[in-house]
């Protein structure tokens, strides 16, 4: 009774925060990056529940805190210090000053109004569809399965409320209703992982029996065995905290930033939020060293680690703090589900119908392509969560490999280095995605990190040794672009 409640009262908001921007949304400017308009404070905590979503709680937790214990904390301070502080840091004014100089939106014009590449935006908007989609359906499967599990109702028909709501907000409001309810969602996800592990660690015994219990049984429980794969952390590390400087879901919250003046204070803002929610959830999941004496078995008779954080919050949290834990889950998959469908709707509507078919189309109807299809997306996302079609799989496990791979390389060395070449970015990008597809296949699944890793890094050696022997980039672009930096 209490999760109903407080769940409608959450999809109230939501649905009020759609009525609200779409008050202030008239252009595609708007309705994409808010106008450029979005002050510190929400900027940031859009950027932070964009990061997490329920991934991070549900799966990560689990799986990392038990197989590294509290070493997984690395992980998020990783995230915290460079996926978050630094990112602010190394690209935020760069970014905002640039998008803002070349007159671009998104990640795909931004490729191609830096280097002046004719098929750079088709190339880029292609990846960005082809990859995100299937990583937002993963989103809409694990809400599903959190409702389903929670309200007694059908897989399909919580898929069918979690599109709903977010068509509501979405679709009405764009990128200032998505601001206004990652501020709320923050909110929530802060006050809900703190008590989370408030609670977890008492139940425990207090934090120092809670650190001391699991080094001890973590010995017991896995190292005993073995030591764990360090490269394979160190790879989590990268993978989850460099990738997301490419990420155009995460880039664009550098776009839409007021002014250059607010991204110190956004930066500080967003390393806060990331630091309490990574390592409450990591934390978490090395608490089921505690409270675990072997991993929860599947049907299969494997270890599952996806149910070791459910079943823990399930038997040692009251009812009332597991509703607020679930609008915890639900706030960080709502907030980046949002922010996926977005960039993915833009690289149609903007990168290309606006960027090639149709360079003339008026405003409004520029805004009404981008509703529309932010609705189909939602519905193709709908499609393949409720099908689970093998070749979607994949391309989820894929995503952030190849869409971090291909676009990292090129988007920094764009910011901060003017004899970057068209052929060096364009080589950076190809040879990103190659390796990234290839080594996924070569090394395996299990393996995922460490080929995004490789996918990540060699790209940056590509871009100067093919801008060296390739012809420079033209002087008038070059000012335009880098004016005020």
């Amino acid at each position: 009774m209490i999760s109903l409640i407080l769940v409608s009262v959450f999809i109230i908001a939501m649905i009020a925060a759609g009525v609200w921007g779409m008050k202030k949304t008239k252009t595609l400017n708007d309705f994409f990056i808010g106008s450029r308009k979005i002050g510190p404070w929400i900027s940031a905590l859009s950027y932070g529940t964009a990061y997490f979503s329920a991934v991070i709680f549900i799966g990560f937790a689990g799986k990392l805190g038990w197989g590294y214990g509290l070493n997984v904390l690395w992980i998020a301070i990783g995230n915290a210090v460079i996926g978050s502080f630094l990112a602010w840091i190394v690209l935020g004014r760069r970014t905002r000053t640039m998008t803002q100089n070349l007159d671009v939106v998104t990640m795909p014009e931004f490729l191609q109004e830096r280097f002046s590449g004719k098929y750079f935006k088709i190339i880029a908007a292609s990846v960005i569809f082809l990859f995100l989609l299937p990583y937002a359906a993963s989103v809409f499967k694990g809400l599903g399965y959190l409702f389903e599990v929670n309200f007694n109702i059908s897989f399909d028909t919580a898929l069918l409320i979690m599109v709903a709501i977010t068509a509501v907000y979405l679709i009405l409001g764009g990128y200032f209703a998505v601001t206004i309810t990652d501020f709320i969602q923050g909110f929530v996800m802060l006050f809900g992982a703190i008590l989370m592990v408030v609670i977890l660690v008492g139940q425990a015994g207090g934090l120092t029996s809670s650190i001391h219990q699991i080094s001890e049984n973590y010995y017991r429980d896995v190292f005993s065995q073995g030591a764990p794969d360090y490269i394979m952390l160190a790879a989590l590390i990268f993978m989850t905290s460099f990738g997301v400087w490419g990420m155009p879901q995460m880039v664009q919250k550098f776009y839409a930033v007021k002014n250059e003046k607010v991204i110190k204070l956004a930066a500080y803002t967003t390393l806060i939020f990331a630091l309490t929610i990574s390592v409450c959830a990591y934390f978490t999941g090395a608490l089921t060293h505690v409270f675990f004496n072997a991993p929860i078995l599947g049907a299969n008779g494997a270890a599952n680690f996806d149910a070791m954080i459910p079943e823990l919050l399930i038997r040692f949290l009251p009812e009332g703090v597991m509703a607020l834990i679930l609008l915890l889950i639900l706030s960080a998959s709502m907030s980046t589900l949002s922010a996926l469908v977005l960039v993915s709707a833009s690289s149609i509507a903007i990168d290309l119908y606006k960027g090639h078919v149709n360079p003339k189309v008026s405003k409004a109807s520029s805004v009404f392509m981008m509703r529309f299809l932010t609705g189909i997306f939602l519905l193709i996302s709908f499609l393949i969560a409720k099908y689970e079609f093998s070749f979607i799989i994949t391309l989820m496990s894929l995503s952030w490999g190849v869409i971090a791979g291909g676009f990292l390389a090129p988007y920094v060395y764009g910011l901060y280095w003017k004899g970057a070449t068209r052929a060096g970015a364009k080589s950076a990008m190809i040879s990103g995605i190659f390796l990234a597809i290839s080594l996924f296949y070569i090394l395996g699944a299990n393996n995922a990190p460490l080929a995004s890793s490789i996918a990540m890094i060699v790209p940056f050696a590509v871009v100067p040794a093919v801008s060296i022997f390739t012809k420079k980039p033209d002087a008038k672009k070059i000012k335009k672009a880098f004016k005020g930096i």
